[in-house]
């Protein structure tokens, strides 16, 4: 029975990734910030700690007794808090460091770091109709103000804790996850679980406009939970160390989402666009060559799907909510 150390474990992602990881019969310690009350998914069959994972102490506290370390532990959300967060989002280097330091310290057999598409050069995401990231278009180095640099810099980390120490770090870049047991209100939702609650609460309250951050028009690649979980976990026993894209390569326009959604739903809205809000790059898509020839991997949901699973549960959480008023 391998025993694996999840940060991030009470997070969107990382809840998913243990409620897996028990499923194959792995010995899962799971640690997050945020209270026990506030995790997404807590299970009983895992060992949980509320600590901040920031604090050096912490990291060697939880690396020891442990075989594997997968960080899925960082301040982030959708663009509304990146962009308005940045010196928070730097912050959470520190986890990167001193879990690499603790995992150093403690022969870890394999570690796992998971960044984002916000590392990649922004000047190359000015046009909506981009065809796809390459994992070498993170350089020369443009990323996200904040979120991104702060990725950008602990994948380079990463890759010298490999070449100057041996530890077999994997690095994945992660393109839009969503899907259900995730954040839908508070300001750091994603833009499909934002869409998913406005047309929900529209319906509920007999309006028929919603507000849209941007003009709608541009453009993104969503990959559902499942799939990303699949990726992970097949990255993560492979023999190769990334950056890699973890993502879809079916880009949509806001708008075209918003269209979905209302199939969905069976409610057509208007739009209320709001150009003052944060609205991120132009065009975001992944290039799915590397995995497909490295892991071959592909994703299993289309979006339609995806969407159809994500808002039937936000539809719930907020019907459960409702009836408690």
């Amino acid at each position: 029975m391998k025993r694996i150390l999840i940060t991030g474990a009470g997070g969107f992602i990382g809840g998913h990734l243990v409620c897996k990881l028990l499923e194959k019969g792995y010995k899962v310690r799971g640690v997050d910030i945020k209270p026990f009350e506030e995790w997404f998914q807590l299970f009983e069959k895992s060992e949980n700690f509320s600590l901040d994972m920031s604090d050096k102490s912490n990291c060697f506290r939880m690396v020891e007794g442990v075989e594997e370390v997968i960080n899925m532990a960082c301040n982030m959300g959708g663009m509304g808090f990146i962009e308005n967060n940045k010196a928070l989002c730097m912050l959470s280097v520190l986890v990167n460091t001193h879990l690499l330091m603790a995992c150093k310290e403690f022969k870890i057999k394999k570690y796992f770091f998971s960044s984002s598409a916000c590392a990649y050069n922004k000047d190359l995401q000015d046009d909506p109709k981009i065809t796809g990231l390459k994992e070498d278009d993170a350089y020369p180095a443009n990323p996200e103000d904040g979120y991104g640099w702060e990725k950008l810099f602990s994948e380079r980390m990463c890759r010298h804790f490999l070449e100057d120490y041996g530890l077999d770090v994997k690095v994945a870049r992660y393109h839009n996850i969503y899907g259900p047991n995730g954040t839908y209100d508070g300001g750091r939702e994603k833009a499909p679980a934002a869409l998913c609650r406005k047309i929900i609460d529209s319906i509920l309250n007999k309006q028929d406009t919603i507000d849209v951050w941007g003009d709608g028009n541009q453009t993104r690649s969503f990959l559902y939970i499942d799939d990303c979980i699949d990726a992970t976990l097949k990255l993560f026993d492979s023999e190769y160390h990334g950056p890699i894209n973890i993502g879809s390569e079916e880009k949509v326009s806001i708008n075209e989402m918003i269209d979905k959604i209302e199939i969905i739903s069976k409610k057509k809205v208007k739009k209320n666009y709001q150009l003052d809000k944060p609205k991120g790059v132009r065009g975001r898509n992944s290039d799915n060559t590397l995995i497909r020839k490295q892991l071959n991997w592909d994703p299993k949901f289309k979006l339609h799907q995806g969407l159809e699973k994500t808002y039937k549960w936000i539809e719930a959480e907020i019907l459960k909510k409702h009836n408690q008023r």
